[in-house]
């Protein structure tokens, strides 16, 4: 298994907020700083989130970056 299956299959918290105003959800993981994305459905917003999130992982291997283990204490409720 190479580090991008092993950092993809940890459960990184995925939180979605609907914009009231405009439709549509935002879709972010707290622990990976700057991993956000959107969609105007949930499901493409969790979908685009996975897309992001596995872009992002990839982007820090390649640059050499640090990328954070799941937060065991990270939670969300919206």
């Amino acid at each position: 298994m190479n580090r991008l299956d092993e950092y993809l299959k940890l459960p990184y918290t995925l939180v979605l907020i609907p914009d009231l105003e405009e439709g549509g959800f935002t879709a972010y993981f707290p622990e990976l700083k700057g991993c956000v994305t959107c969609g105007e459905t949930y499901t493409e917003a969790v979908e685009n989130a996975m897309d992001a999130k596995k872009e992002w992982i990839t982007a820090c291997i390649e640059e050499g970056l640090n990328i954070p283990e799941h937060d065991e204490q990270t939670f969300s409720w919206y």
